[in-house]
């Protein structure tokens, strides 16, 4: 019997909209330490991308009116998104400061919270929310 997903991806994986897929990919590299680990192009754009972190998958992505979508970033739609995206870090200051070197916006700068984590907030280029916690104890 086939396996319902394809080995090594989680059964639930968040899939945005971004403005240009290569730029998002960039972002991700460098503000978050994310590394490719497919991508699809056609006729040259690139179409598909996922990414993982800590060698799980953690986000796929397209670009707007990639695949006849249309969907748009919140940053595109001016407004907020809905939904925000809380990540695990090992060292929440130096990723918060690689993030708003890398062009992401602070919302909230690091700092211990009363449930036990160090956390910041950052909203990425494409208007996505990010929250970036290290558990203290």
């Amino acid at each position: 019997m086939t396996s319902p997903r394809p080995a090594g991806v989680p059964w639930l994986t968040p899939y945005l909209t971004v403005r240009n897929a290569r730029t998002s990919m960039a972002f991700y590299r460098a503000a978050l330490g994310f590394h490719v680990r497919d991508s699809m192009h056609e006729d040259g754009a690139l179409m598909h991308v996922e990414m993982t972190y800590q060698d799980q998958l953690i986000v796929m992505f397209a670009p707007e009116g990639a695949f006849g979508s249309t969907a748009k970033t919140p940053k595109s739609a001016n407004t907020i998104a809905p939904q925000s995206f809380y990540l695990y870090v090992d060292d929440v200051d130096a990723v918060y400061a690689r993030a708003i070197a890398a062009g992401a916006k602070s919302l909230s700068e690091p700092q211990d919270q009363f449930w036990g984590d160090r956390f910041a907030q950052i909203e990425d280029p494409d208007g996505y929310r990010w929250a970036l916690a290290r558990h203290l104890s």
